[in-house]
């Protein structure tokens, strides 16, 4: 199906779930930009949770987000439980303006929700020629070092810089294994996953999805990953006044209220402290593509440059929708 005709449906469902046209707009293109990436476990296959979650009351449909300027480089956003693609969408703009203003935006975000990939925002900003670290935490899914319980999220961590091309340089990644969408995603399609990514509920290394997600996942580098994903949860969590510390619902299992997810959008301007900043950056990339590469690889790649080529391939193609989506979607426009 034509990407377009995807937006147009995503636009009525959401709208018949009370959403205004504007923001269901801005919903429609973040989960067709996870499609066209690549990054399946973000986009369609979340579509049932997002209205069952508006339904229960657990998403606000109609936010009254505000807006408080600390400062002007400075912002505090309270989105009143909105869809996270919304909060994020507002916050990255007012990053982005605060940055252009004085040369740095700081925005922090509470009372959110899962807004999607990380990437798809820091995009926003290198547009914008700035650089931008975005951070975001999640509902438990790694235990900390030490632990055998799971606290901790996901929580991804974000870098985004122009690069003096088209393609920007955006490092977005969990700081799992493997991020929980593609868990959730192979779960849905009865798929197994990699070997040493995850444990079952026992502590046993598992490669059956369904068991992953009852289990704990394991952190990139051991204890380092474990420290990454504590900071990310004091960044965005403890910082902005939102969930922590094992508190933030997931958004599949917990219908008890909204989760509360925290957001830090972190922008600045590329010339702050030298005038060449994309010559710089083009000049590093060039001393890394360089140099001599390791038998069966063709070409090295920086961060954001293959998710670059997907979405340019895939943005001209169909997206294919599971069986089980087409059936969900269709129960959603009736």
């Amino acid at each position: 199906m034509k990407s377009s005709e995807i937006r147009k449906i995503l636009i009525k469902i959401f709208t018949n779930q009370s959403v205004s046209i504007a923001h269901a707009k801005i919903i429609a293109d973040a989960i067709i930009n996870a499609e066209t990436v690549g990054a399946y476990g973000h986009g369609l296959s979340r579509l049932k949770m997002y209205c069952d979650r508006i339904k229960k009351r657990c998403i606000n449909p109609k936010p009254k987000i505000k807006i408080r300027n600390i400062s002007q480089s400075i912002t505090s956003i309270d989105a009143d439980n909105s869809i996270g693609f919304v909060a994020a969408d507002i916050a990255i703009k007012q990053a982005i303006k605060n940055a252009k203003k004085t040369g740095i935006g700081l925005v922090a975000v509470k009372n959110s929700g899962h807004y999607g990939l990380s990437g798809y925002y820091a995009e926003q900003a290198v547009k914008k020629n700035l650089v931008t670290m975005i951070y975001t935490n999640a509902p438990p899914a790694i235990a900390p070092h030490g632990a055998r319980k799971s606290l901790f999220g996901t929580n991804p961590i974000c870098f985004g810089s122009p690069t003096g091309s088209k393609v920007p340089f955006i490092l977005d990644t969990s700081i799992t294994m493997i991020n929980r969408g593609k868990i959730r995603f192979a779960s849905k399609l009865n798929k197994k996953i990699p070997k040493g990514v995850a444990l079952d509920k026992f502590g046993k290394p598992t490669t059956i999805a369904k068991k992953a997600l009852e289990g704990v996942q394991l952190p990139i580098a051991g204890y380092r990953g474990s420290g990454l994903a504590w900071m990310v949860d004091i960044l965005s969590g403890v910082l902005t006044g939102s969930s922590h510390g094992g508190e933030v619902k997931d958004p599949f299992d917990d219908f008890s209220g909204p989760q509360n997810v925290g957001h830090l959008f972190i922008t600045f301007k590329n010339n702050l402290f030298v005038k060449n900043f994309n010559n710089r950056v083009k000049k590093n990339i060039k001393k890394v593509k360089r140099l001599p590469k390791i038998k069966g690889v063709k070409k090295i790649l920086y961060p954001g440059e293959n998710k670059y080529l997907r979405n340019k391939i895939n943005s001209k193609k169909n997206i294919n929708i599971s069986n089980q989506i087409k059936i969900e979607i269709d129960k959603l426009l009736k």
